[in-house]
């Protein structure tokens, strides 16, 4: 790269962590009607298409399955982590208050002195994410990022909620972002609108000690489905838009991963074949700011993507948030 020519960024090496403990549908039918909570396997997939999710141990936080995440994207990479001068992590279950689960992850990860912070965007958190590292690099300011998405929702879900509690798993994924010659992110766009605020949340907070309001996950999800069909779309469109590129153009669609008729319904208005639809969402559940990378990962091992596809990846949060990445892997 000459000083003269632009500068882009691209993705070199991606990496994935699940926790061992494998939970199904059946599993979880079993607990919850220990509870008195009525539900099935068939209830589940039919309205989701989740089958199982992976849960963290007590003692294992989203920094645990971050660095894991992050040493197998290095590893994919061929880079060592002294070799990465920026590190972000996407999610909305961190270690601590303060510091930073980026912190930890740095500290665990052997490293030290390079810029470290996270992204809360919830489920958008990794599109967010991404598109932060892609414009540092593009401006000068890091040239090898570590981009993670991480989470334990484990540990802020209702277990007397069937709605919501069987649709959630713990999990990480990560890439390694560098400085190119040549493009791989070619566009991206985020968006919010603060109005839906109360439409998924976890409206809790910790003061004086003490938890003040509630601390487990809150979800209108007619709401939710709507919005995430209606906003999908647009700004797969807009994105396609300024890279200058069509539907036709895109060889994955990697939605996040949270419902399988939200994801469907995307692809078929992009008119995309749902064999180009990358899912895992059965066995991995909706894992947040982790399951983009997730699924980007799982592809890439398994052979699905190959360098020089064009990649979709597009997320919906609470917040709520939204946003979308267009890349040439």
């Amino acid at each position: 790269m000459t000083a003269s020519s632009p500068r882009y960024s691209r993705i070199t090496g991606t990496g994935s962590c699940l926790p061992p403990r494998r939970v199904t549908n059946e599993e979880f039918a079993a607990d919850l009607a220990q509870r008195g909570i009525e539900t099935s396997d068939q209830w589940i997939v039919e309205r989701t298409g989740i089958r199982a999710r992976h849960f963290a141990d007590p003692a294992v936080a989203s920094s645990d399955l971050a660095v894991a995440a992050a040493r197998q994207a290095l590893e994919s990479a061929g880079r060592t982590p002294a070799e990465i001068d920026l590190i972000i992590v996407a999610t909305s279950t961190p270690d601590m208050v303060f510091p930073s689960t980026a912190c930890i992850v740095q500290q665990k990860l052997g490293v030290h002195g390079c810029a470290a912070f996270d992204v809360q965007a919830v489920c958008s958190g990794f599109v967010y994410a991404l598109s932060v590292a892609d414009a540092m690099i593009k401006a000068g300011t890091a040239s090898r990022a570590l981009v993670i998405g991480a989470e334990v929702f484990s540990r802020i879900l209702d277990f007397n909620d069937r709605t919501t509690c069987v649709l959630f798993g713990d999990g990480a994924g990560a890439v390694v972002l560098e400085a190119s010659d040549t493009p791989g992110i070619l566009a991206s766009e985020l968006h919010a609108d603060g109005r839906h605020v109360g439409i998924l949340c976890t409206p809790g907070t910790v003061s004086g000690g003490q938890v003040l309001g509630d601390p487990l996950l809150k979800m209108d999800g007619q709401a939710v489905f709507k919005l995430a069909v209606s906003v999908l779309e647009d700004v797969a469109r807009s994105v396609l838009e300024k890279a200058g590129r069509t539907e036709a153009d895109i060889d994955w669609l990697i939605p996040h991963q949270a419902n399988i008729r939200i994801m469907q319904g995307t692809a078929k208005k992009l008119k995309l074949p749902l064999e180009r639809l990358v899912v895992t969402v059965d066995e991995h559940g909706n894992t947040s700011a982790a399951s983009i990378p997730l699924a980007l990962d799982h592809a890439v091992r398994t052979g699905r993507i190959q360098r020089g596809d064009t990649l979709m990846l597009e997320g919906v949060g609470g917040g709520f948030t939204w946003g979308a990445v267009l890349l040439d892997y």
